[in-house]
């Protein structure tokens, strides 16, 4: 076999250098004109410490704009305003903040720090629109280039509605090539029909027939040793080739494609919690957690005095659960039930007209004043304020063994509230629909964590207290 020497460049390339710097640039040079402009217009001069807050804003809008994917998103321009707003909030939050610690906030006109983040926005958010407007028309002038799938199954499909329903791609995918024994379960729930427009064998002349210029490989995963032949039998005809791995088959927890050593690797199961994520996660939770004990101290110390009046045994009730990466922990509630011994040490979910449930604790229950504990259990970094609701140990037993990835909901910080729970999932779960509902949810949280979708749960969170199987 030839052995061609391979180039130390990165695999993970970005497209379109060229175009998003430009965007990049005329953002910073807008949010430039207006440090220099507003304190001019407003005090008729400009001190040192606004070219320090330009140089700052720059900094932490150039991280921020990257980790978000400001310039790699092409989604609608509802979409992008909306993703560009939450960044430059960020970026805004890290000044405020910095500013805050460095006692320098008096020195900045708050009328002109108003004006501009207002402004800022708005003149991001028309380069942006004029941006898209222009790469548009460009687009549109180019010749479609036309492209083959390998592969007929829901991957196959998928690529076909996505290449073809881009604006921005001038490409067009003519078909697809069907490799029966190494596709995928095919999906009727696609926009639209793929045609398939020959067999593997015939892909040398279908190239030569539709004037195919790319290549895409999906076929399944049980068919990668397939690759190789396909690749090599296709290499002299001068096409782009690329692989699209149908990694989606599995249930992918937190995915993402990283390089190692010049190596692509592709993580199928990661915690969100690594890096910058594991230190934001944990000072939301201790300053948020820390702000709410404050706030709702006085009716905790209610609760803990009716539930001594009324009967007797403990205030607290505790529990070994199951928290991040499976370690175990106690978990704290305010007790709900009379003291009781479990029937032949089988944990019984609470049900609706439950005799072991006191008057305070059925309140309580139907309040979620009783998970108010566990803030302790947050502040001791066992928990978390939003993630998967722990489950008892021997649920957790019984589950994994009828619901495909039950135990990766372990991935992250179990949570007081999770995204679940403000969806209606919240209290007993009669059947086992309900659980898999549960268990779906809590992994879309896990694949989405951010710090805006803890703070917009804990938000909806209040609005979604009254529900029929919480008691």
């Amino acid at each position: 076999m030839l052995e061609v020497k391979q180039t130390d460049r990165s695999l993970l390339q970005r497209r379109n250098n060229l175009t998003t710097s430009l965007q990049a640039f005329l953002d910073g040079l807008a949010v430039v004109i207006l440090i220099l402009t507003l304190p001019l217009l407003f005090h008729g001069k400009l001190t040192s410490h606004y070219i320090i807050l330009t140089l700052a804003l720059l900094g932490s809008m150039s991280v921020i704009y990257d980790r978000m994917n400001i310039y790699r998103h092409h989604g609608t321009m509802t979409k992008k305003a909306f993703k560009l707003l939450k960044a430059w909030s960020s970026a805004f939050a890290f000044l405020l903040l910095l500013a805050f610690v460095t006692k320098y906030t008096e020195t900045y006109s708050r009328a002109v720090v108003l004006l501009l983040f207002v402004l800022g926005y708005l003149a991001q958010v028309s380069l942006h629109f004029g941006f898209r407007l222009i790469q548009r028309h460009m687009v549109s002038q180019e010749a479609n280039t036309k492209a083959l799938i390998i592969g007929s199954g829901a991957l196959a499909n998928h690529l076909y509605d996505r290449i073809n329903n881009n604006p921005w791609m001038p490409e067009e995918v003519v078909g697809a090539v069907s490799a029966t024994d190494c596709d995928d379960t095919a999906d009727h729930s696609s926009k639209s029909a793929m045609p398939v427009v020959g067999r593997l064998e015939d892909i040398k002349r279908m190239i030569r027939v539709y004037d195919i210029q790319t290549i895409y490989i999906a076929v399944s995963l049980d068919s990668s040793p397939m690759i190789q032949q396909i690749y090599f039998e296709l290499l002299n005809e001068n096409v782009n080739i690329h692989w699209a791995p149908n990694i989606f088959a599995l249930n992918l927890i937190n995915h993402s494609v990283k390089e190692l050593a010049g190596i692509p690797i592709l993580t199928l199961s990661e915690t969100p919690l690594i890096g910058s994520h594991l230190l934001i996660k944990a000072i939301e939770d201790l300053v948020l957690a820390l702000l709410i004990l404050i706030l709702a101290s006085p009716i905790m110390l209610i609760t803990a005095i009716l539930i001594k009046v009324e009967s007797p045994g403990p205030i607290f009730f505790r529990q070994e659960r199951t928290g991040w990466d499976g370690k175990q922990f106690r978990i704290w509630k305010f007790r709900s039930m009379r003291l009781h011994t479990e029937k032949d040490g089988i944990v019984k979910q609470a049900t609706r007209d439950d005799p072991r449930i006191t008057r305070i604790g059925r309140f309580i229950r139907r309040t979620s004043i009783d998970e108010l504990p566990q803030l302790f259990n947050v502040l001791a970094g066992q928990m978390s304020l939003v993630g998967p609701r722990p489950h008892a140990l021997q649920h957790n037993l019984a589950y994994s063994k009828r619901i495909e990835a039950y135990l990766a909901r372990h991935r992250i910080k179990p949570g007081i509230t999770g995204l679940a729970q403000i969806r209606g999932f919240r209290g007993e779960t009669k059947e086992l629909k309900q659980m898999e509902k549960r268990v779906k949810y809590d992994l879309e949280y896990i694949n989405n964590w951010s710090l805006w979708l803890d703070l917009s749960i804990l938000l909806r969170t209040p609005f979604n207290l009254k529900n029929d199987n919480a008691y």
